[in-house]
């Protein structure tokens, strides 16, 4: 007769589980390892969300700047541009004739586009792209 409180060792067989208490190990670093990567990148996308607010403010704050000097150098007669009628030509400062040359390169003249000849009209196959 057999009873169920016996140490036999043929009765009840050990499951073979070696391996599951290392696998389990690797399974907490590797989770906790994830889990720093992950608060990492949060950390990272938020600097860079920051970094790119602090670049539009001061984008932002230049634009200001340049139409306030444009609007500046508009409103001001030409003849306070210029140099001086008494004095050489060569002494005006170099800001002001820094200031000379940003404007007269956005004033530049819009280049017209040649008429399209009638050939082009009939096809649509091209179609012209700008950038």
């Amino acid at each position: 007769m057999l009873t169920l409180g016996t140490n036999d060792p043929t009765a009840f067989p050990k499951p073979k589980n070696g391996m599951l208490p290392i696998l389990v190990v690797l399974f907490l670093i590797s989770y906790g390892l994830m889990s720093v990567l992950v608060v990492e990148q949060g950390r990272t996308i938020d600097s860079q969300r920051n970094l790119i607010r602090d670049l539009f403010n001061d984008s932002v704050q230049l634009s200001a700047l340049k139409a306030k000097d444009l609007l500046r150098q508009r409103a001001t007669p030409p003849a306070t541009q210029s140099a001086p009628a008494k004095g050489p030509v060569s002494q005006v400062s170099p800001h002001v004739s820094a200031k000379n040359n940003s404007t007269t390169k956005s004033q530049r003249q819009v280049l017209q586009k040649p008429p399209k000849p009638a050939a082009d009209e009939a096809d649509s196959r091209r179609i012209p792209l700008t950038v």
